[in-house]
């Protein structure tokens, strides 16, 4: 795919090599002739754009695009858009690199403890399920980790803290 300004430099260099007509050199390389006319002019307020721009970041080095472009508008009180100014601001080559996130460097864990007798460690857990009617009932297991024996099962539609207590007691007891 060419672009347009490349095609306007071949229809530019058919006309004055090959000596054909504008119209014709447009027509065959598909650009109208004000395109074919066109002479980019640079604005002077782009110097002075560019200027600013690297006064900011230079003396405000953590600054992008969007700080350097608030203080233009709102404290100097500066007309321009932010499209124009962020274009010449990529023209400059300013953008800042973004910095990874540093990862944490965690320690390696510690294996699991493997119990080697009965009632040295237990597991608890909570389980939930919902009735055919909608009413949802809870389960409180407890379980030993030696022999994966389940040392009590409390069932009930709601399992309050007291309730988890006196079902631990009794397990101890």
């Amino acid at each position: 795919m060419v672009r347009p300004s490349q095609r306007r430099e071949m229809a530019l260099h058919a006309v004055q090599s090959a000596h054909t007509t504008i119209r014709h050199a447009c027509a065959t390389f598909a650009i109208s002739e004000t395109c074919y006319r066109y002479t980019a002019t640079r604005a002077p307020e782009n110097d002075t754009i560019a200027d600013w721009l690297l006064r900011l970041t230079t003396a405000y080095r953590t600054w992008g695009f969007g700080l350097c472009y608030l203080h233009l508008r709102n404290v100097k009180h500066f007309p321009w858009n932010h499209k124009r100014v962020y274009r010449i601001y990529r023209e400059l080559e300013l953008n800042l690199r973004i910095k990874p996130r540093r990862r944490l460097i965690r320690e390696t864990p510690q294996p699991l403890a493997v119990p080697t007798a009965m009632n040295q460690m237990w597991s608890m857990d909570f389980m939930s399920d919902q009735l055919r009617d909608g009413r949802s009932f809870r389960l409180f297991n407890v379980l030993d980790d030696y022999n994966r024996e389940g040392l009590g099962i409390d069932v009930d539609l709601s399992l309050p803290a007291d309730r988890v207590i006196r079902a631990l007691d009794r397990i101890i007891a």
